[in-house]
Formats: structure tokens, sequence, C-alpha cells
């Protein structure tokens, strides 16, 4: 797992020397490479109509798969995605959210040192309820994480619930209209969704080039990326 301790903004707190910018610890996932080279795997087509649960769930098994294979691959993609990123590009944002890298999630850490140089505060996605929108908290190195309803490690309940303009977020699938594939959970989309009810939200989705896919089976409720950033370059999503 991926352990991030940031020294970015957080609300509540001074921002001493160095509280512009994050510093993070890493701790490497447990992946073995086998191999040095992959060839990214050739898009799947799908058409963007319901997909059978079953087939959705076939579906996300070889995805995982591909991304386990994608991580072994490529160790250096997370400092390339980072480095490919023109802030520039971005909305004004004064808050952001990254996420605790599960599994072979490419890891956000470069991203999220990037982005937090900015001076905007930085908060991590909290799972406290099933069937509902996520929280965001405020991270701060000093604080202890503690397991969330999914034992992934989060902020402590008594850190600050903040509301980010910008979300970095994991998936398993992406295609070029901001189609996402997560983990099935339905807990960004429910989140996202909730968010944009109340204020303009852009959604960053980070992930290895070779997760691209022809289209995504998006159903009404699923929540689209507003852009996409792998190794190999930045996505804008066209919204005509």
């Amino acid at each position: 797992a991926t352990l991030i301790h940031s020294k970015g903004a957080v609300p509540g707190r001074s921002r001493g020397t160095g509280q512009n910018g994050a510093h993070l610890v890493i701790q490497v996932e447990g992946i073995q490479p086998s191999f040095t080279a992959l060839a990214a795997p050739p898009p799947f087509a799908y058409a963007g109509e319901v997909i059978p649960e079953p087939t959705k769930t076939r579906l996300r098994a070889e995805l995982r798969r591909r991304r386990r294979k994608l991580a072994a691959a490529a160790p250096d993609a997370a400092q390339a995605a980072a480095q490919h990123l023109m802030l520039e590009r971005l909305p004004a944002f004064a808050c952001f959210s990254g996420y605790h890298a599960v599994g072979a999630e490419i890891d956000p850490s470069p991203l999220i040192r990037r982005l937090a140089r900015t001076g905007a505060f930085f908060a991590l996605p909290v799972c406290e309820a099933h069937e509902q929108p996520l929280v965001f908290r405020a991270w701060d190195e000093r604080d202890t994480p503690q397991p969330d309803l999914f034992g992934v490690p989060a902020p402590p309940r008594h850190a600050p619930v903040l509301h980010p303009d910008l979300i970095v977020c994991p998936l398993l699938a992406f295609d070029r209209k901001g189609g996402r594939l997560g983990q099935g959970g339905g807990h960004y989309d429910r989140t996202i969704a909730e968010l944009r009810a109340h204020k303009p939200v852009f959604v960053l989705g980070l992930a290895y080039a070779g997760q691209e896919v022809e289209a995504v089976p998006c159903e009404a409720h699923d929540q689209r990326l507003d852009a996409i950033l792998t190794e190999s370059g930045y996505i804008h999503v066209r919204k005509d």
C-alpha cells in the first residue's frame, strides 16, 4: 500500500515553513515484476448500453489483471504522469483530494506533490458508511491514519471535512469521452454527483495509459471525468 504523509495546507493549522508542498513517504506496493516490457492490450469494445452485472464483474476482474501487469511493467508511470500535468489546464481550485493507492492502482504521490505546491488544501476520501457518499477530510502528517470502513488508511475522525474543487480519482478503465469504470461500489459516483449538485467540481482520472478502452459501459448515474492523466500525457474530455 502507498502511505501518504503530506505537509500541504491543512485548515485550522498554521502553514509554517514547507507547508505549501507535500512531502510523501512511500511504501512500495507488493508487486513482483516478472518481466521488463509489456505492450498495452488492445482496447475493449463495449457499447454504451447497460451491461448485466455478471458481465461487469468479469470485466472488472479482467481489468484488474491488466492493471497489475501495467503496474509491473511501468514502475515509473506515476512520476511520468505527474510531469505531464500542465497546471494551467486545470480550473482554479482551493482544495483538492487525492487517494490512498490500493492494490495496483497508480501511485498518486508525485501528482499530489505537484498540486500541494500550489498551496491548496489537501484532503483524502474516507468511506464511513455503505451506500453513502465518501467524506473528504484534511490530511496532515502529524495525524495518525485510521482505517476507514474498507480498511483503507484515512485521516482521523477529528480531521476537518473539506469539499474539494478538484478530485483526483483512481479507476479500472477509462475512455476518451470521460467514461470511468470503478471498483463497482458506486462511491465515487455518489460523491461526485453530490458535490456537483452544489458547485463545479473538476474530476481528473489518474491511470496507466493501457487502461484506456474504446467505450466504458456507462449508466445514467455514472459521473464522467473531465480529464485523464497517464504516463503518456494529459487527455482533455470534450463536452460537445
